[in-house]
């Protein structure tokens, strides 16, 4: 079977998180046959995400777009669009502002989350469509899919991968490619 062909069929799979068995806050993520260890919100998951809970809504997201520290990150080989994160980008997390889970520039005062971290969670980072594009107040904000800290430390929502398992999928990866959380 030509390699084209191959590559094809895998970027159709479905894109798909399942709890992992005795830990609410592991996940398997398998694209197709491929299968990765994932941590999820450190509170597990939830049909009715609301903010600050630190758990991951059991839906069905499309990835919009994503963000990566090129001084960190060398090329990466995706077709989905990366911005290159700037220390002055933020993401608002704070439910009254109008900027309620969208991307804000500093200096910005009500509560948010610095894009270029210190500890390489989003080093990439994909933004999630969980409550971007229809927003409502206090339905969660900055659910994304980024790196993991080490021993798959639990997340406030998102889905975090290995470095390594990140870099397996991106090149799958498009504007509304969905991923599914069981």
């Amino acid at each position: 079977m030509p390699s084209n062909v191959k590559i094809q069929r895998k970027s159709s799979a479905k894109l798909t998180v399942r709890p992992a068995p005795r830990q609410k806050s592991r996940a398997i993520l398998q694209l197709g046959h491929l299968t990765f260890q994932a941590a999820i919100g450190r509170n597990g998951r939830t049909a009715i995400k609301r903010e600050g809970d630190g758990k991951t809504p059991i839906t069905s997201m499309p990835v919009l777009y994503g963000f990566h520290r090129g001084e960190r990150i060398g090329a990466l080989k995706t077709p989905l669009t990366m911005y290159r994160t700037r220390s002055t980008m933020l993401w608002c997390d704070a439910p009254c502002d109008p900027n309620y889970n969208r991307l804000a520039k500093a200096p910005f005062k009500p509560s948010h989350e610095e894009m270029q971290r210190e500890d390489g969670l989003y080093d990439v980072c994909l933004v999630l469509d969980w409550n971007v594009t229809s927003r409502r107040r206090n339905l969660g904000s900055a659910i994304f899919m980024h790196m993991i800290r080490p021993g798959y430390e639990p997340t406030a929502g998102c889905v975090a991968l290995h470095p390594r398992d990140m870099r397996r999928i991106l090149p799958f990866l498009r504007k509304g490619r969905r991923i599914e959380v069981l």
